[in-house]
């Protein structure tokens, strides 16, 4: 009998070690605060991530905490290889994914980097060449990472730093999924030691007899010129001595690479296609048109920029261009002050990244936090906190159900985009550098200063708001191009309708001669307005000059090239759709399934549509899959031979548009839909949070539980909301009710007599309620409301801040100044209301 419970146990046991890990679940960083962790503690909070429905976590090793110094464990020490091991056995058991960065902090560096391969920086002085070190050591360090940050365009740091980790790991068995690189921050960095030779064999002539033209403020053209020679020069040796060698070490050795380009004076587009798994950044609040939607008044677009879908964009076109399943991102970072970010703040930068062609979510993030530690615990600098101690712990699988259910299908699927839009960086590399070091850093916070100004970021800007479906394309990704018999171009793992040449002013000729092959193979070619006036770099400019004229004038009569300004017009000549639900003021992005059926992931964060008739680019009966509510079949009609489906998105909602396995027709509900408002006395109790209860209240108009007596101002926690009401014969009868529940601070469960009747967790904060549970007489409505913490930490920074004690940074505000939450007013809690039925 023994013999056979331990078989059963040792199957039991082999069922759960050989649990898929899912990257459709969504991932979050996970910092280890001067690496003081254990292995109960790894083990209790990768349990609470599990349960939760986190698909994995990426260690990042940070600072430590103050009186925690003998918990400290130096990185990459046997005791934290120890703590590694356990954390990816212990991931494989509950079927969670383990990432890590190749270092700690931010960017690469540390002791084993000499001051000798440390970052540095060239200015020009009397005409001539001065090189210093920046001195830039790495940011957020963790202990036994402290050091310099090492010279990213050096031929042999990154081999050098990577032996550290060669002897860390050559004995170590359980290894994470994956290594990953931070975004490119080594600030001022423009120079290297070799830099003069590399630069002579590639753009053939001497640097440093031109460093005047180089520094050169007047605009000429040479100045222009070599300029974009320099930037060209760092951008190459960045890839071939940054970027290639690190995935190529890490290819060697088994990993995936999760690699964030953005930053970076390079090409992003081939930088990000080095990884695996390229990796954009969602840093702050869109500025949606969504009713109802709040954004911090004290976050700073001046400082830090907002999320721009073209920006992230960069990272899924090279996904895209290479086949690449995968494309993630750092999400969700300073969406609000600490305390003060919800849930329904989140998704619509979610469906931003979704519509961008993202599709495995990164949570910015949660820190490694002792399970017995008082609240707040361990916390990171940056909000937004994703941890077991957030306000929205108890509902956070919620949205990552969400999360799941979209990346379930966008992971599962390949692109559908119609036009590859060529990235003129020359133009942009001949004006001068607006970054530290006098070099062009290609981030995601200031857009503005390196895309959304250049004719390609406005030509960029008009396709996404009128409905095209687009990838970017780099000089190189080119020469990889063939045409296919129809004249579409492909990449081997994507195809595309045309290519579109944004109006520019420089191109490399061997982009040109690569434009004019694939012209007369047939490709389908569109320039915006005008042809390139000028070849790149300096050397031999005038009879290279010629050569390109020549060129021009060659493709300009191919047939299959039109050059114009009715942009739309010469598009459609190539069939290239544009969707009609941009013009309803929607995003979207258009995908193939693995059986080649075209669907939609459509998401409304305007204020511009509600409902009615759209047309899609594809004909047949459509369903609508609601990743919150289900799947269900969308009116049809036929209007001039145009087919068109009847939707209903509120703003707020996204959804999934998809051929219909049905094909039954569904006529459109004409009736009228009524209203039934939930007007009169509400009861108030309060069940659980802190400091303490306040005492239950009764109010006959909705308002903010703050403006209750007692400690309700302070409250940080969970009430319910209790309504007694009749309801017509009509209203019980009616085949769709739903419930809307107008403004909620900031999750709401509902109960009608006792049954379920859902959660709302994001605007709008409608739920459809079942068939059956309303009554004629006495119904009770209960709303259990959880609101934010910030109400409670305002009381706490008064009476005991002794828990920010951290190194480093400690903990800042939204504008990184420091954190004080004892003068804040207080949040609005609880449901504001109005609240109505819904019904036809």
């Amino acid at each position: 009998m023994r013999s056979i419970l331990l078989t059963i146990l040792i199957l039991l046991n082999f069922s759960v070690n050989a649990q898929e890990i899912s990257t459709a679940k969504p991932w979050t960083f996970w910092w280890w605060m001067g690496s003081a962790v254990t292995k109960q503690d790894i083990t209790k909070q990768l349990e609470i991530f599990q349960k939760s429905g986190l698909g994995g976590v990426h260690i990042i090793p940070i600072y430590g905490v103050k009186g925690a110094e003998a918990g400290f464990i130096p990185f990459l020490g046997p005791n934290w290889l120890d703590m590694m091991g356990h954390t990816v056995r212990e991931g494989k058991r509950l079927g969670l994914g383990v990432d890590l960065s190749t270092g700690t902090g931010w960017p690469f560096g540390g002791p084993n980097v000499p001051v000798s391969l440390g970052a540095k920086q060239m200015d020009v002085k009397g005409g001539k060449p001065s090189v210093k070190n920046t001195k830039q050591a790495v940011k957020r360090a963790a202990p036994g990472g402290e050091g310099l940050v090492f010279d990213p365009f050096h031929k042999n740091a990154m081999s050098q730093y990577l032996t550290r980790f060669d002897s860390a790991f050559a004995t170590v068995k359980d290894l994470p999924r994956s290594m990953y690189m931070d975004s490119y921050e080594a600030y001022g960095a423009n120079w290297t030691d070799d830099f003069p030779q590399e630069f002579q064999k590639r753009r053939a002539y001497n640097i440093e007899s031109k460093l005047a033209l180089l520094k050169d403020s007047t605009g000429s053209e040479d100045s222009k010129l070599v300029k974009m020679d320099y930037h060209q020069t760092l951008a190459e040796l960045l890839r071939e001595r940054y970027a290639h060698p690190w995935t190529d070490w890490s290819t060697k050795h088994k990993f995936l690479t999760r690699y964030q380009a953005h930053g970076s004076p390079g090409n992003l587009l081939d930088l990000y296609e080095e990884a695996d798994i390229p990796e954009t950044e969602s840093f702050g609040t869109s500025r949606f048109d969504i009713p109802g939607l709040r954004i911090d008044p004290d976050y700073s677009i001046k400082q830090f920029g907002t999320p721009n879908p073209l920006a992230m964009k960069f990272a899924s076109s090279a996904a895209h261009f290479s086949g690449k399943k995968l494309v993630s991102s750092e999400t969700g970072t300073w969406l609000a002050n600490h305390f003060k970010v919800s849930l329904s703040q989140i998704k619509p930068q979610l469906d931003e990244l979704f519509t961008a062609g993202i599709n495995h979510i990164f949570y910015h993030g949660t820190t490694y936090s002792p399970i017995n530690e008082v609240y707040p615990g361990w916390l990171f600098y940056a909000s937004t906190n994703f941890g077991p101690n957030s306000h929205f712990a108890e509902h956070f699988a919620l949205l990552n159900k969400y999360v799941e259910n979209c990346q379930n299908l966008l992971q599962n699927s390949k692109p559908d985009n119609d036009v590859l839009v060529y990235f003129p960086i020359h133009d942009l590399w001949s004006t001068p550098g607006k970054s530290g070091g006098g070099v062009h850093l290609l981030e995601v916070h200031h857009v503005d200063r390196w895309l959304l100004d250049l004719p390609f970021g406005k030509l960029s800007q008009k396709l996404w708001k009128e409905g095209y479906a687009f990838d970017f394309v780099s000089d190189s990704q080119l020469n990889r191009l063939h045409v296919s018999k129809n004249g579409n171009v492909s990449s081997d793992s994507t195809s595309y309708k045309t290519i579109l040449i944004p109006s520019e002013t420089f191109m490399p000729e061997e982009t040109l001669l690569q434009l004019t092959k694939l012209a007369k193979a047939g490709a389908k070619i569109v320039f915006e307005g005008k042809t390139p006036d000028s070849v790149t770099g300096y050397a031999n400019h005038g009879e290279r000059q010629k050569v390109f004229n020549n060129h021009i004038s060659e493709v300009r009569k191919l047939p299959s090239v039109q050059v114009g300004n009715d942009l739309d017009k010469m598009l459609l000549k190539n069939g290239v759709v544009n969707e009609e639900l941009a013009k309803k003021g929607l995003t979207f992005i258009r995908k193939k399934s693995k059986d080649g059926k075209v669907f939609y992931f459509v998401a409304n964060v305007s204020s511009q549509f509600t409902e009615g008739w759209v047309s899609l680019g594809q004909t047949g009966k459509i369903s609508k899959f609601d990743p919150l509510k289900g799947e269900s079949v969308l009116p049809y009609r036929n209007v001039n031979g145009k087919s068109e489906i009847y939707l209903s998105l509120m703003p707020g909602e996204s959804a999934f548009l998809k051929i219909a396995k049905d094909n039954s027709l569904l006529a459109l509900n004409n009736s009228i839909k009524k209203e039934f408002p939930v007007d009169g006395s509400w009861k108030i109790d309060f069940v659980k949070g802190k400091p303490t209860l306040p005492a239950s209240a009764k109010i006959n108009t909705l308002q903010s539980w703050t403006t209750l007596p007692d400690s309700a101002v302070y409250f940080s926690g969970t009430a319910r909301y209790s309504f007694t009401f009749n309801a017509s014969e009509e209203m019980v009868k009616s085949k769709i009710l739903s419930l809307h529940l107008g403004d909620v601070r900031e999750v709401a469960a509902v109960k009608l007599n006792g049954k379920s009747v859902g959660t709302a967790w994001s605007i709008p904060f409608n739920l459809d309620v079942p068939s059956g549970l309303l009554k004629a007489k006495n119904n009770l409505l209960e709303i259990e409301v959880t609101n934010l913490s910030a109400n409670y930490m305002r009381l706490r920074d008064r009476q005991a801040p002794d828990w920010k004690k951290f190194y480093d940074i400690n903990i800042v505000d939204i504008t990184y100044k420091k954190f004080d939450a004892s003068s804040w007013e207080p949040m609005p809690s609880g449901l504001l209301g109005p609240i109505k039925f819904v019904y036809q």
